[in-house]
């Protein structure tokens, strides 16, 4: 039937796996109890229906077993009186009861194992509860700390990523400016040595030209 369908659907729900797969894993687990008590209620009111069925089927198989009791008592009384044909009407209609009652002795058979089937599921529907809720705020703190974790993780990646990349532009702003500082430095310092350099190198010339004039005039 299509409640024990759904009972076995929910029997065979991993609840690890169904919070791991929510988007909201405290909203699912909710209307995964939620569930379980509706068909639950369900249950225990088919059970109350079959077990109701099963004794109204044992009394109509009781019934028609006393009717099938009175008419072979009847079919007797013919017997004794010499009626023949009497006693196989009594017979016949005996015979009748007798079909009946099997036959509603084999439906209260059907019966109790439909009714057992709906017990187990009851009881283990109630197992599936009780885990259920017994897990349930355990697999809600678990996920929310797993969130919590995987939020501060990427905040401190956003973090890390965003001092990282402002830290690198400063650098290289840092890094640009001590070059540009420095090749005017260099530009700068490049005009003075050259003039100083070429001071020198003249004061050099006139030093070895005053030197070779010296030395020709002691020669003459």
């Amino acid at each position: 039937m299509a409640l024990l369908e759904r009972v076995a659907a929910l029997l065979r729900a991993n609840l690890n796996d169904l919070i791991d797969k929510a988007e909201d894993p405290e909203k699912m687990i909710k209307q995964v109890i939620l569930d379980m008590q509706n068909q639950l209620l369900q249950v225990k009111t088919q059970v109350a229906i079959a077990i109701a069925d099963q004794h109204l089927l044992a009394k109509k198989a009781g019934e028609n077993e006393e009717r099938r009791a009175e008419w072979m008592a009847r079919a007797e009384l013919a017997v004794e009186k010499k009626d023949d044909a009497l006693a196989r009407a009594a017979l016949e209609r005996a015979m009748s009861y007798k079909d009946l009652a099997e036959n509603f002795q084999q439906q209260v058979g059907d019966q109790k194992a439909e009714v057992e089937t709906l017990k187990n599921s009851l009881h283990s529907l109630e197992d599936k509860l009780l885990e259920a809720r017994a897990k349930s705020d355990m697999l809600i703190a678990r996920h929310r700390r797993a969130r919590a974790s995987k939020r501060a993780s990427e905040a401190r990646v956003g973090t890390a990523g965003s001092a990282g990349s402002t830290f690198d532009r400063m650098k290289d702003r840092v890094l640009h400016a001590e070059a540009v500082s420095q090749a005017w430095a260099e530009v700068s310092g490049e005009d003075v040595d050259g003039r100083f350099a070429a001071l020198e190198k003249e004061k050099e010339i006139d030093r070895l030209l005053a030197e070779i004039k010296s030395r020709k005039l002691l020669e003459a």
